[in-house]
């Protein structure tokens, strides 16, 4: 008989063992009994070596598969996939390797703490996104808390880990594999197969499963790391570019809009917005945003200290919020929602150690800044601060320049003045005569005097109104009359010819108070109401003294003051003004309003 040729080699030598030892036994020599206890001795070892090697042999194809395996799985990591179709097609393979019936990849949400389902096979693919759960919360949350593997063979439902969530049938499922996904000891998140029927998993299974998750793992961190080169990549290309606008002759209006655009664009913020230090109000005052949501953009200026913006000013430090629906801090949590934010960095604007402004950047998710993305922003925050520093001197260098042109303007409109008394007004006196045109002259001076103390092109009008009130107490107010003088209402500043204007107007309201009002009474009070308003500007001149007669009106009273106040309010203001007796205080009213 001829051994069976699918046998292996030391199956065929066992099978011709026993054939020989068969035939001894017949036999009653004792040599003959001895070599057949030798030859059995040897049956049994030729058999163990079969059983061995057909072991191996098993072993071997299940190296083989888990090999084919991992590289299916690795060629699916290191394909162009995004996260998201990396994920699902690492699921579909587990289950098909691992011979499961379900696949689930859940991610960590740092931010939050939780783990999130983001990929399953077709059993569970419209919960992927939707189950959410703490670390330590159900086996899943476990496996990533302890970053150790968990094996249930059946009764999953009853481990005292367990956590049933709606629409994921688990009490349909006996078994359970969990494993974490661990990178430098960072936990990412975790991979489970589950089965129907009750299973052992075995270490091989374990093992196989154990090697998915490392692939996973691997290919998460490459990706973070090529984003996060990425952006700094892009990052830098963005301080290139701020410093390149810098150099730029560039105003500042549109210097911090591009700012704001371009850190925006490059950084992946929903939101960037520069607010300036308005050190007359010590308010923090929008101006630069690429936001498209009228309400943030009209919410009200914030106090320095308050809110999240306000304390980075005010602490002159960077502050930082991961959700600011939660932070009692932050003061506008509606308006941040219907906006369409969740997180906030604010990064104070510093020169020469003064806190200018502040650059708040928003995230649409919820966002933990780390300390690299921190350092960029103050970095972005200071080439800003020198962005706007050198638009100022660029503007106080055009104001220079053009300041001969003004002077010259200013003084023909001082000549034209003279020319308009000579022809119309009805002096008694030289003197009365050159007391106006004295106040007219040094109305016109105080712009100046200011716009070199300021900061830029604009003049604050409570400034020019404290100056022509005491300058009227000193000039016009004659001896043994008792005037007093105060302000009130919100200070708001103007360009200089407008406040050139502006000035003007006031000087001849506040006069013909002095000498109309209080002609024939020696005590009493002027005072110049300011008011901000959302679409106009509004002066007001109240005074006490005597009220105008039931007919009068200005456009008929041959006044060359009133003449002048309505020509320049109309004229260069565009805006309107009345004069009439005061409703709810003893005396006149003179108003002024024109629109921003």
């Amino acid at each position: 008989m001829k051994a069976p040729v699918s046998r292996s080699r030391s199956g065929r030598a066992a099978w011709r063992t026993r054939r020989l030892a068969q035939t001894l036994r017949r036999t009653d020599d004792p040599d003959v009994t001895l070599l057949m206890e030798e030859l059995s001795s040897r049956d049994r070892m030729l058999r163990d070596a079969a059983q061995r090697e057909a072991q191996l042999r098993s072993e071997l194809e299940e190296k083989r598969g888990e090999a084919d395996a991992l590289r299916r799985v690795g060629e699916a990591t290191g394909s162009a996939f995004d996260h998201e179709e990396m994920l699902k097609v690492t699921a579909d393979i587990a289950t098909k390797i691992t011979g499961t019936d379900s696949c689930q990849v859940y991610l960590l949400d740092t931010a939050r703490a939780e783990l999130v389902m983001r990929a399953a096979d077709e059993s569970f693919a419209n919960m992927v996104g939707k189950i959410r759960l703490k670390l330590g919360e159900g086996i899943t949350g476990w496996v990533a808390r302890e970053r150790r593997p968990v094996s249930v063979s059946s009764g999953a439902y009853l481990d005292h880990r367990f956590k049933d969530f709606p629409g994921m049938d688990e009490l349909e499922y006996e078994s359970m594999l969990s494993v974490p996904l661990v990178t430098r000891g960072e936990i990412l998140g975790v991979i489970n197969v589950r089965t129907r029927q009750p299973h052992e998993y075995s270490k091989s299974q374990v093992r196989l499963l154990s090697g998915i998750a490392n692939q996973v793992a691997g290919a998460i961190e490459r990706s973070r790391r090529y984003r996060k080169l990425e952006l700094h990549a892009v990052q830098l290309h963005t301080l290139s570019e701020v410093s390149q606008a810098i150099t730029s002759n560039m105003y500042l209006e549109e210097l911090l809009q591009l700012f704001v655009t371009m850190t925006a664009r490059t950084m992946s913020y929903k939101i960037c917005t520069v607010m300036m230090v308005d050190p007359i109000k010590g308010e923090l005052v929008i101006k630069a945003s690429q936001a498209d949501n009228k309400e943030y953009l009209n919410k009200p200026n914030l106090k320095i200290g308050e809110s999240v913006s306000g304390r980075a000013v005010s602490e002159r430090k960077v502050i930082t919020i991961s959700d600011v629906l939660k932070a009692p801090e932050y003061i506008f949590p509606d308006i941040a929602q219907r906006a369409g934010v969740r997180s906030i960095a604010s990064i104070p604007l510093m020169i020469n150690g003064a806190v200018i402004g502040v650059l708040n950047c928003y995230t649409e998710k919820v966002h933990v800044f780390s300390m690299e993305e921190v350092v960029i922003l103050q970095a972005l925050g200071n080439q800003a601060a020198l962005a706007i520093e050198h638009a100022k001197l660029l503007v106080k260098s055009a104001v220079i320049q053009e300041m001969h042109h003004r002077i010259k303007n200013n003084l023909q409109q001082i000549v034209s003045l003279v020319r308009l008394e000579m022809r119309y007004s009805k002096y008694t006196t030289v003197e009365d005569a050159l007391n106006d045109t004295l106040s007219r002259i040094l109305a016109i001076s105080t712009v100046h005097e200011l716009l070199t103390r300021d900061d830029l092109d604009v003049v604050s009008i409570k400034k020019v109104a404290e100056s022509i009130l005491n300058a009227t107490q000193q000039a016009v107010v004659p001896p043994g009359k008792s005037i007093r003088s105060e302000i009130t209402g919100d200070d708001f500043v103007l360009p200089l010819a407008k406040a050139t204007s502006m000035a003007l107007v006031l000087n001849e309201l506040v006069q013909n108070a002095v000498e109309h009002g209080f002609k024939t009474l020696n005590d009493g009070r002027i005072r110049v109401q300011l008011s901000d308003e959302p679409t106009e500007f509004r002066v007001a001149v109240l005074n006490d003294g005597e009220p105008l007669s039931p007919d009068f009106s200005f456009k008929t009273a041959n006044s060359l003051g009133l003449s002048i106040v309505e020509t320049l309010v109309r004229g260069d203001l565009q805006g309107t003004f009345t004069l009439e007796n005061a409703v709810y205080d003893h005396g006149i009213i003179a108003i002024v309003r024109f629109p921003k």
